[in-house]
């Protein structure tokens, strides 16, 4: 599951790219626009200055800053940032140590699997298709999967 944090660093992100023409974006600015407490907001751009996703300037006229153009972030990389491994199970996560349980563990291949989804569906977004996104947007499901839920629904 990804958390407050997780959602608002892209939300935040994305402010950022939005406003990337002025020298460096004001905390105040964001949290307004965002409609995020600047408390909580400190505790995210730290985050983000820490991993070198973001810059920040102290003083007047400071704020914060992409380090790269939005075409060069994943999403992926933004949330594992704010949310650590999106592993969905322990023995997944790097350095996991070794399950006693893989050898014979009949759940393990669905979840790699899943990890794999969820892996290569949040680094093929980049923070610049975020950006352009319309906001209108309503995913709809293939029709083999619709089909699919409908078949387990009936039985």
């Amino acid at each position: 599951m990804i958390t407050t944090k997780g959602r608002y660093a892209l939300r935040v992100m994305i402010d950022l790219a939005e406003h990337e023409d002025k020298h460096s974006v004001p905390l105040k600015d964001i949290a307004e626009r965002q409609d995020i407490s600047k408390k909580y907001l400190e505790i995210i751009m730290k985050d983000l200055v820490k991993s070198g996703l973001v810059t920040g300037i102290s003083g007047k006229g400071g704020g914060y800053r992409l380090t790269r153009a939005p075409q060069n972030y994943f999403v992926g990389e933004i949330l594992e940032v704010m949310e650590g491994s999106l592993a969905p199970v322990a023995c997944l996560q790097c350095n996991a140590a070794p399950c006693k349980r893989e050898s014979f563990c009949k759940t393990l291949p669905l979840w790699k699997e899943f990890n794999q989804i969820t892996h290569d569906f949040f680094y093929s977004k980049t923070l610049k298709e975020l950006l352009e996104r319309d906001c209108n947007f309503e995913a709809q499901p293939e029709p083999s999967s619709l089909t699919k839920i409908e078949s387990l629904q009936k039985n």
